[in-house]
């Protein structure tokens, strides 16, 4: 298993050298977002296809 520290040096390397904290803040929201999902995921099922439908009818105006 991957430490934090070996995960943020590893995207340290993937960006380029020009990159900007918030480019590194960004990178580091998107993935720690990824992985909470993937754990819920494997925690309490994944989300059918209507449920995901009736979750974003809210937001989405035809």
């Amino acid at each position: 298993m991957n430490t934090a520290k070996n995960e943020v040096q590893s995207l340290l390397q993937r960006l380029p050298d020009d990159c900007t904290l918030e480019d590194v803040q960004y990178h580091l929201y998107v993935i720690g977002k990824i992985r909470r999902g993937i754990e819920r995921a494997e925690t309490e099922g994944p989300v059918s296809q209507e449920e995901v439908e009736r979750r974003l009818s809210k937001w989405i105006s035809r």
